[in-house]
């Protein structure tokens, strides 16, 4: 096969980084609306389109957050399956994994 004719296919064979990027970002902003309007904030800190591996780190508020386990957990299964072309997804939130939220946590929390 001719290098024009793979060249053609890249696009659908590569997942574009900022076109990846672009598509977490809608995700997190349109389902999880919350960690912005409690205080806190997200980014991508790691991408690698090749393998699917996506590293997030959740600051502001989300540091020391009662819930925001459970918002790990949720990014964890939510965004491969919006996101196919994700394979891993690893969430930083500077808080230790012994921290668990509490059901009074839990009020506003849609997920």
């Amino acid at each position: 096969m001719p290098t024009s004719i793979l060249l053609a296919f890249l696009p659908v064979i590569m997942t574009d980084e900022s076109d990846l990027r672009d598509r977490i970002g809608a995700f997190l902003d349109r389902n999880f609306p919350q960690i912005e309007m409690h205080g806190g904030s997200w980014d991508i800190a790691r991408l690698d389109p090749e393998t699917g591996e996506v590293h997030l780190l959740l600051s502001g508020a989300c540091d020391g957050c009662g819930i925001s386990s459970l918002t790990t957990e949720a990014l964890r299964a939510r965004l491969p399956a919006e996101i196919p072309e994700l394979t891993e997804v690893t969430v930083e939130t500077g808080m230790g994994e012994e921290s668990r939220p509490t059901a009074e946590d839990l009020s506003d929390v849609p997920f």
